[in-house]
């Protein structure tokens, strides 16, 4: 029968995808009696600090056998290349300072594209920051803890546009963010705010869905999700080796394999309709490195004893600041933004600065904070390599996301035409960072070590980072990449 009218057009075609959805459901039924409960969701995140790692998106690897099909692929920006300044300097030894110029003013024009973003896209960062900390991070037991809190706001948003209802507005009230439409734009710009791939500095983003080749899903969905997150969806064979195989190969491509060890394990059994990952990458060098000649062996003191590893030791002018419970400075990288080192006073454990108001605070306002002086600071800093490999279900349903775990709460009607009896089965992260002499690399942040957070002499202060100690890495624009707390520096 031929449409008269396009509204009859679009009738018809929601009629023809309704009965292929209900032939789907009912060849399901019958081929896969085994598998007829509930079906999960699986969304993983891992985080590598410097490289800091949280799923984001897909790339095969070249050569490698493809059991995906694509059904939105993702464009990145291109950035114009950071300038050496070795290709402008003649056999006579002259600089071509001219030539120079416009290629580093095309640079520059370039890096300052990503980072002219709306106003107001960070509002609700400042909420969510201190609130996820205090979830992912706490209950260490003396262990090292780190995750990214921009890869996990990346994820939750993009699991936000899979959802809808009551579902949907427990993640936009975690997220701080009024509704979805102002969420995307946030989203979008704080992606954009934080990716770079120059040659200077590495911040890369990256998102990927995939689906199972059983199941129809939405492809409205999948298009916004590839042009407001950048992420690309393929569909493929859950439970195949070789699905599972390609999901490992992109999470170890984006993160630089900083993550092989906690991506080694992660499969998608049969039942999973849908795996999101999210990833970031960061790698950035100080501005101002450590001078390995200063690195000398010192004592660390561990929640389970003292412990000798190498401190790397600096001195220069730069802002102190205190507050009622801690000490703190920021060390710059070069291009890019800080790693902020917490210092807890003597007599305060490091997890208390997680419910620390003024934490936040001093990350958020940084320029209305009244305690500070810039003096000489003499900073002494354990070099560390710290991992964390989290289960986040319960963090996620303490800080007020519930109902996506739960089988007959949750919607998911955004994402496929079968959202019945759909879940989130299973929600993990990863993340890495170290710090040496020359900056910081996989999921970054750094430590901080005083002898007390009261207001400091004049002129000159020692901050020596021999106990725990809480650090956060921050981009250019100042958004929290990677957090952390140092218990071991030497694992």
């Amino acid at each position: 029968m031929k449409p008269e009218t396009l509204s009859d057009a679009i009738g018809m075609l929601d009629e023809e995808l309704t009965s292929a959805a209900d032939e789907m459901r009912s060849k399901k039924a019958n081929d896969k009696k085994k598998h007829r409960g509930k079906r999960p969701l699986w969304v993983a995140g891992t985080a590598a600090a410097a490289c800091i790692c949280l799923f984001v998106t897909w790339l095969l690897l070249p050569g490698s056998p493809s059991q995906a099909s694509v059904i939105a692929e993702a464009a990145y920006p291109e950035m114009a290349p950071y300038p050496d300044e070795s290709d402008y300097i003649s056999l006579t030894g002259d600089f071509d300072d001219e030539g120079f110029s416009q290629v580093y003013d095309a640079w520059r024009e370039s890096r300052q594209a990503q980072l002219d973003q709306p106003e107001g896209y960070q509002d609700g960062l400042e909420s969510f920051f201190p609130a996820a900390s205090a979830a992912l991070l706490s209950g260490a037991e003396g262990e090292n803890r780190v995750y990214s809190p921009l890869n996990l706001y990346m994820a939750l948003s993009m699991l936000a546009e899979l959802t809808d209802g009551q579902s949907r507005e427990q993640i936009l009230d975690v997220l701080g963010t009024a509704d979805i439409e102002a969420l995307r734009e946030k989203a979008s710009a704080l992606w954009n705010a934080s990716y770079c791939d120059d040659g200077a500095v590495t911040s890369i983003l990256a998102n990927s869905l995939w689906l199972n080749e059983d199941v129809i899903f939405r492809q409205e969905t999948m298009d916004r999700l590839a042009s407001v997150y950048y992420a690309s969806a393929y569909r493929g064979e859950m439970g195949s080796a070789a699905f599972d195989r390609q999901l490992k190969d992109w999470l170890n491509e984006q993160t630089g394999g900083l993550l092989a060890e906690q991506a080694q394990d992660i499969t998608m059994p049969e039942e999973t309709i849908l795996a999101l990952a999210s990833t970031i990458y960061f790698r950035a060098k100080w501005d101002g490195e450590f001078s390995e000649s200063n690195t000398k062996e010192g004592v660390f003191h561990s929640p389970s004893g003292d412990i000798s590893c190498d401190f790397m030791h600096q001195s220069g002018t730069r802002n102190y600041y205190w507050s009622d419970q801690f000490a703190a400075v920021a060390l710059r990288l070069e291009e890019s933004g800080s790693m902020w080192l917490f210092l807890p006073d003597e007599g305060v454990e490091a997890e208390a600065l997680l419910t620390d108001e003024n934490v936040p605070r001093l990350l958020f306002e940084r320029e209305s904070w009244t305690d500070s002086r810039y003096l000489i600071v003499n900073l002494a800093m354990p070099k560390f390599d710290v991992s964390s490999d989290l289960r986040l279900p319960e963090s996620l349903q303490a800080m007020g996301i519930t109902d996506v775990f739960d089988p007959y709460a949750a919607d998911f009607s955004p994402m496929t035409y079968e959202a019945d009896e759909i879940y989130l089965s299973q929600a993990d992260h990863a993340a890495r960072v170290a710090v040496d002499e020359e900056g910081v690399t996989a999921a970054a942040y750094t430590v901080i070590a005083t002898a007390g957070a009261g207001a400091p002499p004049d002129e000159e202060v020692d901050f020596v980072l021999d106990r725990p100690f809480l650090f956060v890495i921050t981009g250019y624009d100042g958004s929290p990449l990677f957090a952390g707390i140092v218990n071991q520096p030497v694992s």
